[in-house]
């Protein structure tokens, strides 16, 4: 179903079934949203309307006042503070060029919205500058940052597995409201979770639908356009045959891996080498649970991870089982063990950087689909961060590559919103 429809000059966006909201704004950006819960957090069920909803087509300046402030920078687009002007409250607005790939990513998380762990839209419009069409998303503001950034922010405060659970458990809760309308995420990683408040009780949200896509459920294998972020896609991803929506379930192994110990699990602090061989470890699923971190994490942990880091898709664990694993159904009940995870992110978080753009490095030339579809090389990318990165021989620091990205993207959002 396509949720994007004209009639004359009136544009409009059919809503799924059980999204709540009867308008639309328009917001662009990788930073996550969701419409309202299909389910509160009170436990009352949402009415599922049927209704049409308009995107906009006058200025969203009229709407919001937006900010330079820029929150975040996604694959298909930067997202930047705005304000309501009647309310004073705070969103966050995605900027995207009107494009089918753009289409589908807003459609899809408008599909996908009315979950309590999904970012909510509030609204969309369709502007137009200097002759370019674009979408604007305003979207919930997730003012309490990413998953890891928060577990780093503990210091040497112990972060348990109870705590881990939890958070798989609010992934899983997410993932699965996906895979019921045969979505596949296809970009799960630490980044595209985030936390609505600074509050510790705050709730865990995934966002960014940039490579979202409908599935086929005539032909189950039936994903074969390689879109993902290298280290956390699954190992069919890597090959040339078609996969499905099993892949976010490697992706949730590879996080909860990490959430366990503080580092991934194709990775070693213990002096094994990640390059040159982490793609064939990844291929053949070669991966360890070494001491001291993991001598004191459940074997029901333990077991979850290896059944969802099956290297074979058809063998992996799907999102319903996972959610029946007792170490997720019953994750209040799980040790409340303290872990090694807070301090190995946080004494590691300079090593943490350098390693993923190792990672990255590592499968950036890798070729990934059938139809001539390859990660560009760092060497022939005309990024300006990456040209730091070949010229100082090694990767900069993550807010320093932030602090260009956001000065890079407030002139952008300057020009097109001024």
């Amino acid at each position: 179903m396509n949720l994007f429809t004209s009639k004359q000059t009136k544009k409009t966006i059919k809503i799924a079934k059980n999204h709540p909201f009867s308008t639309i704004s328009m917001f662009f950006g990788r930073i996550g949203c969701c419409l309202s819960s299909a389910k509160s957090q009170s436990g009352e069920k949402t009415k599922p309307p049927d209704e049409i909803m308009a995107f906009h087509e006058y200025p969203v300046t009229q709407d919001y006042r937006i900010s330079r402030r820029v929150l975040g920078v996604g694959i298909n687009g930067k997202v930047v503070e705005c304000e309501n002007r009647v309310t004073s409250e705070k969103y966050a607005l995605k900027v995207l060029r009107d494009t089918e790939k753009a289409r589908r990513e807003v459609e899809l998380h408008v599909m996908a919205s009315g979950h309590p762990h999904i970012v909510s839209i509030h609204d969309v419009y369709k502007n137009s500058y200097n002759g370019v069409d674009c979408l604007l998303v305003v979207m919930e503001n997730m003012k309490g940052g990413e998953l890891f950034a928060r577990i780093q922010e503990r210091g040497q405060k112990a972060f348990t597995e109870r705590e881990a659970a939890g958070i798989v458990n609010e992934i899983c809760s997410a993932v699965a409201h996906l895979h019921r309308m045969s979505i596949a995420h296809r970009d799960l990683k630490p980044e595209n979770l985030l936390y609505c408040t600074t509050s510790g009780t705050a709730a865990l949200k995934l966002t960014d639908f940039g490579f979202a896509k409908k599935t086929d459920e005539s032909e189950p294998q039936g994903l074969k356009t390689a879109c993902f972020t290298p280290y956390y896609c699954a190992p069919e991803v890597l090959g040339t045959e078609k996969y499905d929506k099993s892949c976010d379930l490697w992706s949730i192994g590879v996080i909860m891996y990490i959430l366990l110990c503080g580092y991934p699990p194709f990775y070693s602090q213990h002096g094994q080498p990640m390059s040159p061989g982490m793609k064939a470890k990844i291929k053949s699923g070669q991966y360890t649970f070494p001491s001291p971190e993991w001598d004191c994490v459940s074997e029901a942990a333990k077991d979850l991870i290896r059944k969802l880091l099956r290297t074979e898709p058809t063998e992996r664990i799907t999102i319903e089982q996972t959610m029946e694993h007792k170490w997720i159904s019953h994750y209040r009940k799980v040790p409340d063990t303290p872990l090694f995870t807070s301090s190995n992110l946080c004494d590691q978080k300079e090593q943490w950087t350098d390693m993923q753009d190792e990672m990255e490095a590592t499968l950036a030339s890798m070729r990934v689909g059938p139809e001539n579809i390859q990660i560009k090389s760092l060497g022939d990318s005309n990024n300006k961060l990456l040209a730091k990165r070949r010229k100082g021989g090694a990767s900069p620091r993550a807010d320093e590559a932030m602090d260009d990205i956001k000065e890079e993207k407030d002139e952008e959002v300057e020009k097109m919103l001024e």
